[in-house]
């Protein structure tokens, strides 16, 4: 897959060198998971002051926003609203100040494999407020051969899959074939859903604990 092998190494040295400073393991209790429903209540909130804080926890994500459709009133009926983003290069561990993925394994695997992940939400007006559904999708690039394999460059693919010699000729690396879903980021809808409900505050449902 491609991404930049030499970063990966430093990150896989780094790794190696922290788990030798840090000694052995001291055991201890797990704390508890504190968890957030998905979709989120959001009790009687104005309709557009709620969009603008999800947009904003959006962006702050470090995701764009690629179309939207605002919660609106059709007569006496509340139509949802509906908010997608482009897919964004997921942060590496040597990127610490983007928020776009989770602390731990998954930016660890952004740095050793080309991760991307795109954001969905919907606003489904409800009884008495909205429920806001946070949906994160993650990506792995598909590409011809690995980034710096020199075997089989001259070669050309002979499964369906369309290949154009003179853009192996220009670009002079790895051809990028698709994306291959890897499914949703829990960890990190619950970040989001964390700072929108940290933004609207008190009218934002309390936390569900987890067993």
């Amino acid at each position: 897959m491609r991404r930049r092998s030499f970063l990966a190494l430093l990150g896989l040295a780094w790794l190696a060198g922290c788990a030798k400073l840090a000694g052995p393991p001291v055991a201890a209790l797990p704390a508890p998971i504190a968890l957030r429903e998905n979709p989120l209540f959001i009790a009687g909130a104005d309709r557009d002051l709620l969009w603008n804080e999800l947009a904003a926890t959006i962006e702050q994500f470090g995701f764009r926003i690629e179309r939207e459709e605002q919660v609106r009133q059709i007569g006496d009926v509340v139509i949802e609203g509906r908010l997608e983003t482009f897919p964004v290069d997921s942060p590496t561990l040597f990127e610490p100040w983007r928020r776009g993925a989770s602390p731990g394994y998954e930016r660890l695997e952004s740095t050793l494999q080309s991760i991307r992940r795109r954001a969905l939400v919907r606003v489904i007006p409800s009884s008495g407020g909205y429920l806001v559904e946070v949906v994160v999708l993650k990506e792995l690039e598909d590409v011809n051969r690995p980034e710096h394999s020199t075997i089989g460059e001259s070669t050309f693919r002979h499964d369906g899959t369309l290949v154009r010699p003179e853009e192996m000729a220009k670009e002079g690396g790895p051809i990028t074939l698709g994306w291959i879903p890897l499914g949703r980021d829990l960890a990190l809808e619950q970040e989001i859903l964390a700072d929108l409900q940290s933004r609207l505050g008190e009218i934002a449902t309390p936390l569900v604990s987890s067993p």
